[in-house]
C-alpha cells in the first residue's frame, strides 16, 4: 500500500484527474465519465481590486468560490459527461461540487485525525476509497452510500458518544468540493488518496470507522 506522502503526490492516477494543469471543465467531465460521479458547478472566484472574492458577492462568505450557486443544486447535479461539459462551458471557472448520498457518502474529520487514521489504515492494509484534503483542514473519506445513517450506531458500538467526536457523515442533501476547486485565497482542495482504478469500489463505513473514531478521539 502506498504511503501517505505517495498518495498525496504520487503519479499513479494516470487516467483520473490531475492535481494541476487540467481545466475545471475537463476535470468535471472526467469525474462524470470515469468515476460515474454526479457533478454540479458551484460558485467561482472573481478578482475585485486585486482580491479574490466569491461570485455570491457575500464579503463574509465562509467558502468563497466553493459552494452551490443555486438553491436547486441537487436537481442540477448530473452524471452525464455531455451535460457536465455544457454546464462548465457556460462558466469555466465554476467550482466542482459532488453531491453525497448518491454514488458515495463522505466521512469528514479534522486533518490531523485524518492523517493519523491514514497511517493506521496503511499499517492495517485497509481498503480505501478516494480521500480529499480541504483548505479548511478537513479530510473527507469516500465510502458507500448509507454511512450517514449507520454512523451514530457504529460510533456507539466503539464506546464513544457520537457528539463527542468531530466525525461527520455527509449523505443525502450534502456535498463535497472536489479537486482542484479553490477556497478563496486559502488554497485548493487536493487528493490525499486519489481516485484510481484500484479504489473504484468503495469501502463501507463500517470498514473505516474504527481507525477514524480512534484518531478523532486522540485529536480531541
Amino acid at each position: 500500500m502506498l504511503s501517505v506522502e505517495e498518495t498525496i503526490a504520487g503519479p499513479e492516477a494516470a487516467q483520473i484527474p490531475k492535481q494541476r494543469g487540467e481545466s475545471l471543465l475537463e476535470t468535471a467531465v472526467r469525474y462524470a465519465e470515469e468515476r460515474h460521479w454526479d457533478v454540479f458547478p458551484g460558485t467561482w472566484l472573481e478578482a475585485v481590486d486585486g482580491v479574490q472574492r466569491c461570485s455570491c458577492e457575500d464579503s463574509a462568505c465562509a467558502a468563497p468560490g466553493a459552494h452551490p450557486a443555486r438553491e436547486d443544486w441537487a436537481t442540477q447535479a448530473t452524471g452525464s459527461a455531455t451535460v457536465a461539459r455544457r454546464m462548465w462551458q457556460k462558466q469555466p471557472t465554476a467550482s466542482i461540487l459532488l453531491p453525497t448520498g448518491r454514488t458515495f457518502d463522505a466521512i469528514s474529520v479534522p486533518e490531523t485525525a485524518g492523517f493519523l487514521a491514514l497511517a493506521r489504515m496503511e499499517r492495517m492494509e485497509s481498503t480505501l476509497g478516494p480521500v480529499t484534503l480541504t483548505p479548511d483542514r478537513r479530510m473527507q473519506f469516500f465510502v458507500l452510500p448509507g454511512a450517514s445513517v449507520k454512523l451514530p450506531e457504529l460510533i456507539r458500538k466503539l464506546g464513544w458518544a457520537p457528539a463527542s467526536l468531530d466525525l461527520v457523515a455527509l449523505g443525502e442533501g450534502a456535498y463535497v468540493a472536489a479537486p482542484p476547486t479553490r477556497f478563496g485565497s486559502s488554497g485548493a482542495v487536493q487528493w490525499a488518496c486519489r481516485p484510481t482504478p484500484a479504489n473504484r469500489w468503495l469501502p463501507d463505513a463500517e470498514e473505516l470507522i474504527s481507525p477514524l473514531a480512534y484518531a478523532c478521539g486522540r485529536d480531541r
